[in-house]
């Protein structure tokens, strides 16, 4: 659970941005150790999404797949973020306050069993 731009409680997968030189995999990496204290490996990608949020900024959103392998109880969340929370799918869909629509949408996609190589994301250095 973390803060939105109002102030607001919200529920949310781990998520962020890319770091200079960073890969989009090194960053998944990064965000989900910074935002839930696990370390995660990578597996697949179950889906690429674009969204329009009301206030007319654009989210594109790369929903992977893979395993949680060690929890650093310790470890400080970010900023922001209140708590981690395991939910189930029908908790889930029961909340009122999700970040996006992308939650669900890569939830939905994830158990459709979509699945697409990791090699689909190629960094590309000049």
């Amino acid at each position: 659970m973390e803060e939105n731009d109002n102030g607001k409680k919200v529920i949310n997968q781990p998520a962020g941005h890319l770091d200079n030189n960073e890969t989009l995999t090194d960053a998944v990496i990064r965000e989900t150790l910074e935002e839930t204290r696990w370390d995660f490996t990578p597996k697949y990608i179950s889906g690429i999404y674009r969204w329009k949020h009301d206030n007319g900024d654009t989210y594109l959103r790369v929903c992977f797949v893979g395993e949680v392998i060690n929890e650093y109880k310790d470890k400080k969340l970010d900023d922001g973020i209140e708590r981690t929370t395991w939910l189930t799918e029908e908790e889930i869909r029961q909340c009122t306050n999700l970040r996006s629509p992308l939650v669900i949408k890569s939830i939905e996609d994830y158990l459709d069993g979509k699945e697409f190589p990791l090699f689909l994301i190629q960094d590309i250095n000049s």
